[in-house]
């Protein structure tokens, strides 16, 4: 009794409802708006009137597009909802056809609710009858909008549960809809907005998804087959065993309702029955890990790492990923798909994915901080169950997987782990920088030894002796005077070292902090934040940095100075069509042009160019400039026991930073080779610089940053060496000992000075010691054998 109690009750409920439906039709029909607010009234009371009275436009999740920097080249999608709007007028009119003929045979002569159609359906609902829907296409377009508007969980249910109240809720605004929008945009968005199934939302995904083409080119066959999935995507799925022939039937029947509708032709509804329904969907990657081209994979990495790092993109990291996966923005990236490939290939010459070290290879454009390639014998790939397992015993033993040959880590950016890698002698540039800002010149010299005792203390490192750092350079051979030419150039230890306790580590530290230079480890920022004074091997490269942050250090020199944030991006455009200002290159000056200029000079040295201000002596990479073909700078860099190598080469419009490493096993006992990196880096420089103008780097406004101020040095010729050593410190020089050389003098007296005639105000001069005069093996010079006469020269 009880039962039949409550269906009563239910039923009188319902047909209360079914008679305002009813009532409202009638007046709806002449009088819309009247019936309607009256309808929410009724059915709706003070929460229905609370509602806006406008429906919330809210734009649908789009899909961003990143480009190459020719801005045509594609590279990778991101995305919530795999959709992406276009124009009714790219739609197909088989399309527009289908989606009426499937979901609302009235749509073009209601006002946006067919309220016999929700009387009928309603009724028939209630009394238990197959479930009807009776929503227009405007009414759908209300739903889907409500729930994409939402902001909450709750609003997301009442935009989409099954209820008298929800479906009242959509009538109301559909009628709004239909007075401020034209049919054709209300059916442009609804065609952008629905769900296809397989991860595809709007038209534009669907056609591709499921026929790789525009929606422009859709046949009669695929628009009905298309339409015919939006009532339930999953349900007439025809990629599964059990939707084919529930979507080949719906398909059918849209088919027949273009050509009862007058759509299409009964000719044309023969042939689109009769086409074979696919089975298959390609669903379109998602993020980096499907790029067009595998090694384009770190790139997009460093790209989305510099997304989520942006807080114009929202305040949280999480923001900023919805935005890049909803926003349905077009991204030019600045990745130069030559210069990325010419680093790959280069790279693969050298060596291959299979290899437990990684050669890192990345390239800037100086004056923009943008990124043009970063690439290394790597696959981007998020499969490692397959890698090698790692290089370093210590993880070995635990199984713990090598990062070769996949691997979706940032090893030539950092990032996560990546905290970089020690590269060396490259560092020495920052101190060279440090001492020309601080008035010390280019000619500067310094007599070095092999062995430097310095002033820094170190308890019992490698260099430690005495309980100071006592660095050593390369070979014992390397010793004598030398300058910042020529020290550059040989790359002598005992040269920066003394130079940089001289100028101050705690500036040479500034110097790398502002070229860029982060530091990731909480030793190293301690030691930069709170020890730099005392970090005496930090001008020898002990630090982690990245190939990025290098080759963006040494582009600051190519930029006169200038500082430039490193970029992905060339232009950012939103899917209004609205330019964005992020990613645009973000400069300061990091040191005065001179300086620069100045520095670039000593750095053409260790790759084979000519200094236009001094003399070079050594080179450690001495066949770049010749296979280059270019004016270069750059350096080389090793670590203790060759744990590492490193090359950077830049000219005046591109800048490439090459690492050698192992990123498993970064303490490893084995030597790196330059015979792996130079190479890759110098050809990849030759490549990218092929065609283009040689342009030569500036000059420094004036000869002192060069030089110095000259001083004449006294002429000590034939003093005793004592004599002459205090005759050239009263006249302001550091004097000593020197080689032994040929002379008239007396053996073992001043024979003379190097350099001679004059030299820097302070700077070192060596005193010659004379060995005497050169005896001839052949006897006095007595011109013709035998006589006292001058004889012919040969």
């Amino acid at each position: 009794m009880r039962g039949r109690d409550h269906h009563f009750v239910t039923n009188v409920s319902s047909l209360l409802v079914c008679g305002l439906l009813a009532g409202v039709a009638v007046a709806a029909a002449a009088f819309p708006a009247v019936a309607m607010s009256g309808l929410a009234a009724k059915a709706g009371g003070e929460a229905f009137a609370s509602l806006p009275s406008q429906l919330k436009q809210a734009t649908a999740p789009q899909l961003t597009r990143v480009f190459a920097a020719d801005n045509k080249t594609p590279i990778a999608v991101f995305y919530d909802e795999f959709r992406s709007d276009v124009p009714l007028k790219n739609i197909s009119i088989n399309m527009q056809n289908a989606i009426v003929a499937a979901e609302d045979h009235q749509f073009y002569k209601h006002n946006g609710v067919d309220l016999k159609g929700s009387v009928r359906a309603l009724v028939n609902n209630n009394q238990g009858g197959a479930k009807q829907g009776a929503s227009t296409l405007t009414m759908q377009l209300v739903k889907m909008s409500l729930a994409y508007s939402a902001t909450t969980p709750q609003e997301v249910v009442d935009a989409t549960e099954d209820t008298p109240t929800r479906k009242v809720t959509e009538m109301k605004y559909a009628m709004q809809v239909e007075k401020e929008l034209t049919k054709q945009q209300i059916l442009e968005r609804y065609l952008n907005t629905a769900p296809f199934g397989n991860g595809s939302y709007g038209i534009y995904a669907a056609s591709q998804v499921y026929f790789s083409k525009q929606p422009k080119d859709l046949t009669v066959a695929e628009a009905a087959l298309l339409a015919s999935m939006v009532k339930a995507p999953s349900g007439f799925d025809p990629t599964t065993a059990v939707g084919y022939p529930k979507a080949l039937d719906r398909r059918n029947w849209v088919i027949g309702n273009m050509r009862d509708l007058g759509y299409i032709t009964p000719t044309a509804a023969a042939a689109a029955v009769k086409v074979k329904l696919a089975r298959t969907a390609q669903r379109t990657g998602n993020g980096c890990a499907a790029v067009q081209t595998n090694h384009w994979g770190f790139f997009c990495d460093y790209f989305y790492r510099w997304w989520l790092d942006r807080p114009e993109f929202g305040k949280t990291p999480y923001d900023r990923e919805r935005r890049l996966k909803s926003g349905g923005y077009r991204i030019e990236s600045s990745l130069d798909v030559k210069a990325q490939a010419a680093a790959r290939e280069n790279i693969s010459d050298k060596i291959n994915i299979n290899d437990r070290d990684a050669l890192l290879l990345a390239a800037v454009q100086p004056g923009t901080g943008r990124v043009r390639a970063l690439a290394a014998n790597r696959r981007y790939k998020l499969d490692v169950a397959n890698n090698k397992m790692s290089s370093d015993p210590r993880k070995a033993a635990k199984n713990i997987r090598g990062t070769y040959p996949n691997t979706t880590n940032p090893l030539l950016t950092g990032g996560g782990d990546i905290t970089g890698y020690q590269a060396g002698s490259v560092f020495k540039m920052f101190t060279m920088v440090a001492a020309l800002e601080n008035g010390y010149p280019l000619a500067y010299t310094i007599n070095t030894t092999p062995m430097y005792k310095s002033g820094y203390r170190d308890a019992g490192g490698p260099a430690a002796c005495g309980g100071y750092y006592c660095p050593t350079n390369s070979s014992k051979n390397t010793k004598g005077p030398y300058n910042m030419w020529t020290g550059f150039g040989s790359s002598v230890n005992t040269y920066f070292v003394p130079l940089q306790e001289s100028v101050g580590a705690d500036k040479v530290v500034d110097v790398a902090q502002r070229f860029g230079v982060r530091f990731r480890s909480a030793q190293e920022l301690n030691m930069a934040t709170k020890h730099a004074k005392d970090w005496g091997s930090f001008t020898l490269g002990v630090s982690a940095s990245t190939p990025l942050e290098m080759a963006n250090a040494y582009a600051t020199l190519a930029a006169d100075g200038k500082y430039c944030a490193p970029t992905p991006v060339e232009q950012i455009t939103t899917s209004k069509g609205e330019k964005l200002d992020v990613g645009k290159p973000s400069c300061r000056q990091a040191t005065k042009p001179d300086v620069a200029r100045a520095a670039i000079d000593a750095a053409r040295c260790p790759v084979g160019d000519s200094a236009q201000l001094g003399n070079c002596a050594g080179r450690t990479a001495g066949a770049a400039r010749g296979i280059i073909g270019h004016p270069i700078f750059g350096k080389t860099g090793t670590t203790d026991s060759e744990k590492t190598a490193s090359l950077i080469i830049g000219t005046t419009s591109i800048v490439v930073a090459g690492y050698l490493v192992n990123p498993d096993y970064q303490d490893h006992p084995y030597a790196m080779s330059h015979d792996t990196v130079n190479p890759a880096v110098i050809t990849t420089v030759r490549d990218i610089m092929k065609g283009k103008d040689k342009d030569q780097f500036k000059k420094p406004s004036g000869d002192k940053i060069a030089q110095g101020e000259q001083r004449s040095i006294p002429e000590v010729t034939c003093l005793s060496v004592a004599d002459a050593t205090r005759k050239l410190r009263e006249a302001g020089f550091i004097a000593g000992p020197g080689s032994e050389i040929a002379s008239s003098c007396p053996k073992g007296q001043a024979a003379g000075t190097a350099p001679a005639g004059r030299t820097i105000k302070g700077g070192y001069v060596s005193i010659q010691i004379s060995k005497g005069k050169e005896k001839d093996p052949a006897g006095p010079d007595t011109g013709r054998p035998g006589t006292g006469q001058p004889g012919d020269t040969d």
